[in-house]
């Protein structure tokens, strides 16, 4: 079950550059796409940026509707995340066509997606000129959630044998978050 996150901390959730799943929903349509190109942006409001083109599904579900979410998915969902970053929801429903199980968001409409490492519920910071321009969304959140197993006490921690964040390098072609060490102890 996942533990909220205190929104002063919810920018730790997204420090480490992970690949991220975006979820979109408006008026009973959804739709699901994989971003790599993500970061944050401020802390007090937690601030995100994302990139989403402009000819994707989702964008039009979130423009629609003005939020969406971001989603870490772990290295047993990376097929998932290849898969859903490679097909256009506008086709089929992405979620039934991979049998993505779901839970409802406590704050906006997009589903939030079921064994990911956190979640976070957005509403989009309208700028248009970025958006139009560069496919670049600045979004705050508005909800934050992770998996006690890997995030606790304001902290990532990857015991051995925990699921860790996956970063997307190119051509389906990811790498695993590594170890975690301290300066302190080097």
């Amino acid at each position: 079950m996942p533990i909220e996150v205190p929104l002063a901390q919810a920018c730790r959730l997204l420090n480490h550059g992970p690949t991220v799943l975006v979820t979109s929903a408006h008026q009973g349509r959804r739709n699901i796409m994989a971003a790599a190109w993500n970061t944050v942006l401020d802390f007090d409001p937690p601030k995100f940026v994302v990139v989403i083109d402009k000819n994707t599904y989702t964008r039009e579900l979130i423009e629609a509707s003005g939020t969406l979410a971001l989603q870490i998915p772990s290295r047993a969902q990376a097929r998932l995340t290849h898969a859903v970053g490679n097909c256009s929801g506008r086709d089929a429903d992405k979620f039934d066509q991979h049998s993505i199980a779901t839970f409802a968001s406590s704050r906006i409409e997009a589903p939030l997606v079921e064994g990911c490492l956190a979640w976070l519920e957005c509403k989009i910071i309208p700028e248009p000129h970025n958006q139009q321009t560069y496919d670049l969304f600045i979004v705050e959140a508005v909800a934050a959630w992770a998996d006690p197993l890997v995030y606790s006490a304001g902290r990532w921690h990857f015991p051995e044998g925990a699921p860790r964040s996956i970063h997307h390098v190119a051509g389906g072609a990811f790498f695993e978050a590594g170890e975690l060490f301290r300066a302190a102890d080097e």
